[in-house]
């Protein structure tokens, strides 16, 4: 079985996380769902790094990367691989609250469209936990990392 490992940013402004829904590409359907902006590490890549990275193509702002929030693990069921993120706080809220999708390199290629979506919105988040969490104050806590396997 072989592993993916992704990055994911938490940009959380008035409860609400920020989140991008990807567009058909790659081989791949249109997602009907929302998720944290991120993706894949390269191979020999730091998390941090590709986080940035990530970020700045999906949607053209380079993130502040604070702490470790999240990590998941699971089984794809679409394809049986391995999935391992892990998400990170990004401090610079304010630098997402107006975006510039022409400052991404792939917005075109990858993403359909991107929101602060909260618990109350009618949209699918995915991993279902974001919205089951308090990210807010798991961020103000400094409590230390949770970890999601299923």
């Amino acid at each position: 079985m072989s592993r993916r490992i992704a990055v994911r940013a938490v940009v959380v402004h008035d409860d609400k996380l920020f989140c991008v829904r990807h567009k058909a590409y790659a081989g791949m359907a249109e997602r009907t769902y929302w998720c944290a902006p991120g993706g894949g590490v390269d191979e020999g890549e730091e998390l941090i790094q590709a986080l940035e990275r990530e970020i700045i193509e999906e949607v053209g702002i380079k993130p502040k990367v604070g702490n470790l929030l999240y990590i998941q693990q699971y089984t794809d069921q679409e394809n049986g691989r391995e999935q391992l993120e892990f998400f990170f706080h990004v401090t610079n809220t304010s630098d997402f609250l107006v975006v510039d999708a022409q400052e991404a390199s792939h917005h075109d290629i990858e993403i359909e469209e991107f929101d602060f979506i909260g618990k109350n919105d009618k949209k699918k988040i995915l991993p279902k936990f974001l919205l089951e969490e308090d990210t807010q104050a798991h961020i103000n806590s400094n409590s230390p990392t949770k970890i999601f396997n299923y």
